[in-house]
Formats: C-alpha cells, structure tokens, sequence
C-alpha cells in the first residue's frame, strides 16, 4: 500500500480527516473512474493503458502529463513484473507523486514587512473569495493582515472583500471609486505605518486577451514596487479547477505580464476534475501554494502532493 501517504501533518488528526474527506469528495469525479479501472482485474494489456489513457486525458491532465505518467506506469510494471490492475493503484500514485511533488512549496511571509501578496486572475475564478480564506489562514499563523480593495471595477467585490474584512475582524483599504493601484499604495502605506504582517491585494479580474487590462495590472505591480522596492513578494494567480486546460493558458499568459509565484486553484469540489494539476506541472511548473475545496474559511489549505494524490487515488488515511 502506498503507506507514506498516511504522514500526518502538524494539524490535528481530525481536522485533517475531515479536509481529506472534502477534497476527496472534490476529486470523485477523476477518482471514481480511476479506482473502478483499477479494481476490476483482468489483464495489463495495450487496451488496459489505452482506457487509462483516455481518463487521465478526459480528467485535464492534459498530453504531455499522460504520456510521462503512463510512461513511467509502465517503467514500473516491466520492473516490479505487476500482473494485475490493482497492482497499479501504488504505481499511478508514485508517478503522479513524483511529478506533482516539486510544485509543494510552501509560502512562507517572514522575509518582509509588510508582506505583500498581488492576487491576480480571470473573472468568476475566485480570488476575492481566496482572499477572505487567506486572511484567515494567515490570522491562524499569528500573522497581522490587511486587505486592499483593488479591483475598482466591481462595487460588488469592494463590498465582498469588505464583508470578508469584518468576518476576520481585519482593515480592508478601499475607495469608492479609482485607481487600483493608488488603492494598493495607500493600502501598503498603510500597512507600513501600522506595523502590518500581511497585505492582500485585490485587482480586478480580466481575460488574458484584454490586452488594454493586461497592461494595467504590470502598472499596478510596478506602482507597488515604487513603494516597495521588492514588493510585491508574492504574485499568486487563481485558478478556477473547472477551467481545464484554459487554466494553462492563463498561467502563460499571466506569467508573462507579472512573473507568478504562485498559484491557488479553487472550486475542487466534485464538479472539478483535479488534472489540471498535473498539466501545469508539466507544461508550466509554478508552486502550487493553496487549493481550495469549498466556500468556508477553512476550505483553502496549503497544497500537500501527498494528500492530493491520496484523494485522488481513493487512498484510505
């Protein structure tokens, strides 16, 4: 059995129950049709790799993904002379291990003060939503936090982000209308001048094809490196799982205008298919910093290879 799986993290056991059981509950729809190809026996054959093949393609792991990991599927069975399809459950999860396993990295905020985190993304992907669980997490961390209200476009993300504020008792920087990167300097000086941990930056979400829009948020990330000659420390763009493979051309194409960091990838909650994960990590390997399974405050957790693919896989803790 793929044992190491079963390394407990610093939360309590029960509190991690429950988060794998949501985010195996998110991954069901890859899962289940993993685990019932597995489990019915018959024979490792060209036609066995072939209905591999088309679920891992159909669950937005894309081409290049499908063909290292079965590629190393296959590695495994000649060395280990696997004869059964159950014998390959342990073989997917280290090859899917092994190539999602650099994207864990960890975001770590002591280097500066303030810390300034830019969220970026397309419309509808969740990054106001991402950055209310955000605060959170870093409150739980015993970290200060104050939001910005970048995205002046919508008076509804405004006021959700200041909704998100008053729920996690934390100053949201706004304006009724304006510059969003005037709003993300008075934010930062803001935060300077209160001894602030952690600064979250809203901006407006926008298509990769506005290139109008494109050019003003690498102006807003150039404004707030006026103010902060390193800043901002952390670009992390949201990703809606959903998307599929258009999240890897959102990676590219916001890589390009602001160099990303990082990556959240949300909505994991059953209607997602989970391979999107392993497409980036091949085409466009960025750390993964959070992934998000639901709408509560504690439904956006750090990215754990391990525990994803224990999910996915249908692994028992």
């Amino acid at each position: 059995m793929f044992g190491f799986l079963k390394q407990s993290s610093p939360e309590s056991s029960s509190d991690k129950s429950s988060w794998l059981n949501r985010l195996k509950s998110g991954l069901s729809r890859t899962g289940n049709q993993l685990s019932e190809l597995l489990g019915r026996g018959g024979r490792i054959d060209e036609d066995f790799y072939e209905e591999l093949e088309t679920i891992l393609i159909t669950s937005d792991v894309g081409m290049d993904a499908t063909r290292f990991l079965l590629a190393d599927v296959r590695r495994q069975v000649r060395e280990l002379k696997l004869t059964d399809p159950s014998q390959l459950k342990d073989a997917l999860a280290h090859a899917l291990l092994k190539l999602l396993q650099p994207l864990e990295q960890p975001l770590l905020t002591d280097e500066h003060k303030p810390f300034v985190i830019m969220l970026c993304g397309v419309n509808g992907a969740g990054k106001t939503t991402s950055i209310g669980k955000l605060a959170k997490h870093f409150q739980n961390k015993g970290k200060s936090v104050l939001l910005a209200a970048g995205d002046t476009f919508r008076a509804a993300a405004r006021e959700q982000l200041i909704e998100w504020g008053a729920r996690n008792n934390v100053t949201v920087i706004a304006q009724q209308s304006g510059d969003a990167a005037a709003v993300i300097y008075d934010a930062i000086q803001s935060a300077q001048a209160r001894g602030i941990d952690v600064v979250l930056a809203d901006t407006a979400g926008r298509l990769t094809t506005q290139a109008h829009l494109m050019e003003e948020i690498k102006k807003v990330k150039r404004v707030i490196a006026k103010l902060l000659p390193d800043a901002p420390h952390e670009v992390l763009l949201v990703l809606d799982a959903n998307t599929g493979q258009n999240a890897l051309s959102q990676v590219k194409a916001f890589d390009e205008a602001l160099i990303v960091t990082g990556l959240v990838l949300t909505k994991l909650d059953g209607t997602a298919k989970g391979g999107v994960i392993a497409a980036i990590a091949k085409a466009h390997p960025i750390p993964v910093r959070f992934i998000g399974v639901g709408e509560g405050l504690d439904d956006l957790r750090p990215f754990i290879a391990k525990d994803f693919v224990s999910a996915l896989l249908g692994f028992e803790e």
